[in-house]
């Protein structure tokens, strides 16, 4: 059932998506200080390309490097990559059969604003960390 859901959440939105957060992570690998963030952007693409059968937890070894860390995300990539979130819930859920989908891109809002300190870990291994 994940890989059927995988498919279809491809096809409506996670490509665009994905795309989305590979251009973020295009434009912030252009500075040294920015290639951590750019490797973030990539990591979450992945997640918001194929996400049913993966779910994020919080690490607590995490610290005030990624509070400081996410300050910045949430100015430099985080709003923008949030709203496309929001436009593209919204559109969804406009369709019943893309209900389900649009809660989904709801969902992806808050790693998408405060991505550091957070893992993506398989949901069958919620509480896996490395």
């Amino acid at each position: 059932m994940k890989t059927l859901l995988n498919i279809i959440w491809l096809v409506l939105s996670g490509f665009w998506l994905f795309l989305g957060y590979v251009l973020a992570g295009l434009l912030l690998c252009v500075t040294i200080i920015g290639i951590p963030f750019g490797i973030a952007s990539f990591r979450i693409g992945i997640y918001a390309l194929w996400p049913f059968g993966y779910t994020t937890v919080e690490r607590r070894d995490a610290g005030a490097p990624s509070c400081v860390g996410n300050i910045l995300w949430l100015v430099l990539a985080g709003w923008w990559l949030a709203l496309a979130h929001i436009v593209t819930g919204i559109a969804l859920c406009l369709t019943i059969i893309g209900i389900p989908f649009g809660i989904a891109n709801f969902k992806l809002i808050p790693v998408s604003l405060l991505p550091l300190g957070r893992e993506i870990v398989p949901t069958d291994r919620p509480f896996a960390t490395r």
